[in-house]
C-alpha cells in the first residue's frame, strides 16, 4: 500500500464487503477471500463485512438470504479470516451504516448517481421499476467504508467507480463543512492473476449464474468434484507457452495458468518456466492436485460451520459489537459537524 499525504493522521485500516448472494466459487476465493487473508497477515487493522443491506436492493428470498449470509461468513473463516484478528460481521447489525448513508444521500448529487455504470447495467431500461435502494447503493457503499475511516479498500474493476464516488462524497462533505474529517480512501486494485474466468469459456468471468456447474469450482465442492472440473476444463490443442506473451490469444490456457499461479502463490512467469512446452495432459493433473490440496480443506470447514449456525451467529454478533465500537464515535462526530442537536 502506498504512502499518501492525504491519509496522514488516519489509522491505517482496510475495509471490504461482499454481498451474500450464495454459491461462493473459486473466483470469489482468489479474487477476494485469499487476498483478505493476506492483508490480515500484514498486521493492518481489517474490517470485513457481509453487505446484506446491499443485497436487498434487488428482491431476495428471506430464507436464502439468511443462509447465504451464514455461508459467506463460513467462507471467510474457512479461507483463513480469524474473527479475533479481523472484524467480521454482517452490515445490517451495525445501524451506523444506514445512519451515515442518509447523511451521504444528502451530500451526493443525483447526477453522480445517474452516471454509475452498475446502475445503468442493473436497472437497464426499467429504471422506473428499480428500487430507490439500487439507485442510492453507492451512498451506502460510501457509508460502509467511511463509517470506519477506512484508508484502503480492495476493489475489482467493477467497483472502482463506486470507490471514486466514495472519495467524491468524502471530499464534498469535508469541503461543505470546512473540516478534514473523512479520509479520501485509496483503492487497492486486484491483479490480473486474480481474475478467474469460466472453465468452459475463458472470455467470461467465472459466475454463479452460469447455467453450467462445470464452468466454476464452487467453494462447497468436494475433492472429487474439484478434480473432475479441472480435468474437463476447456483447453486448446497446443502445448503451454514458455512466456506470458504466448498466452495472449489463448484465453482458456491463460485462465488455467492464472488459477495455478493464484493457488500456488506464484507469478505466471514462474508457472510457465515449470510447465512451458508441456501438454495439458500433464498440466491439468498437476493443477487438479494443487486445487484439491488448497480448496478441499476449505470446503470441509465450510460444511462443518454450516452445520453450526449458532456458532456463526455468535461470531457475527461479536464482530458487529466490535464494528460499532469504531463506527459509533465516527457517526456521533459526523452528526455534530452537520449540526444535529443531541448527537
Amino acid at each position: 500500500m502506498s504512502d499518501t499525504d492525504h491519509l496522514a493522521g488516519f489509522t491505517p485500516r482496510v475495509f471490504s464487503g461482499i454481498q451474500p448472494s450464495g454459491n461462493l466459487h473459486l473466483g470469489n476465493y482468489l479474487g477476494a477471500l485469499k487476498r483478505f487473508v493476506e492483508t490480515q497477515e500484514q498486521g493492518i487493522e481489517t474490517v470485513y463485512c457481509m453487505v446484506d443491506m446491499h443485497a436487498i436492493t434487488v428482491w431476495q428470498d428471506p430464507a436464502r438470504l439468511a443462509r447465504a449470509t451464514r455461508e459467506l461468513c463460513a467462507g471467510f473463516i474457512a479461507a483463513g479470516i480469524d474473527p479475533e484478528r479481523s472484524i467480521l460481521f454482517n452490515q445490517s447489525q451495525v445501524a451506523e451504516h444506514a445512519q451515515l448513508a442518509w447523511i451521504f444521500n444528502c451530500v451526493a448529487r443525483m447526477g453522480w448517481m445517474k452516471r454509475m455504470t452498475q446502475w445503468k447495467d442493473k436497472a437497464g431500461k426499467n429504471q422506473e421499476e428499480a428500487s430507490l435502494g439500487l439507485f442510492a447503493y453507492p451512498a451506502l457503499m460510501a457509508a460502509d467504508i467511511l463509517a470506519y475511516h477506512a484508508t484502503h479498500v480492495p476493489v475489482g474493476e467493477d467497483q472502482k467507480q463506486h470507490l471514486e464516488l466514495t472519495r467524491d462524497i468524502a471530499a464534498k462533505f469535508n469541503h461543505d463543512y470546512g473540516v478534514d474529517f473523512f479520509p479520501l480512501t485509496e483503492p487497492v486494485i486486484e491483479g490480473a492473476a486474480t481474475r478467474v474466468m469460466s472453465l468452459r469459456d475463458g472470455s467470461k468471468k467465472m459466475s454463479k449464474s452460469d447455467v453450467s456447474d462445470m464452468s466454476r469450482i464452487n467453494m462447497t465442492d468436494d475433492a472429487d468434484a474439484i478434480a473432475q472440473k479441472i480435468r474437463k476444463a476447456r483447453t486448446d490443442p497446443h502445448p503451454l507457452p514458455s512466456d506470458h506473451a504466448g498466452l495472449e490469444e489463448r484465453p482458456e490456457a491463460r485462465n488455467l495458468v492464472n488459477i495455478y499461479a493464484g493457488l500456488a502463490d506464484m507469478e505466471v512467469e514462474q508457472v510457465l518456466a515449470e510447465y512451458g512446452g508441456k501438454q495439458f495432459s500433464e498440466f491439468k493433473p498437476a493443477l487438479a492436485e494443487l486445487a484439491v490440496e488448497q480448496l478441499a480443506p476449505i470446503s470441509a470447514e465450510m460444511a462443518r460451520l454450516m452445520e453450526a449456525p449458532d456458532e456463526i451467529d455468535a461470531i457475527l454478533a461479536r464482530g458487529a459489537e466490535r464494528a460499532r465500537a469504531i463506527a459509533a464515535p465516527i457517526l456521533k462526530r459526523t452528526y455534530e459537524i452537520v449540526g444535529m442537536v443531541g448527537a
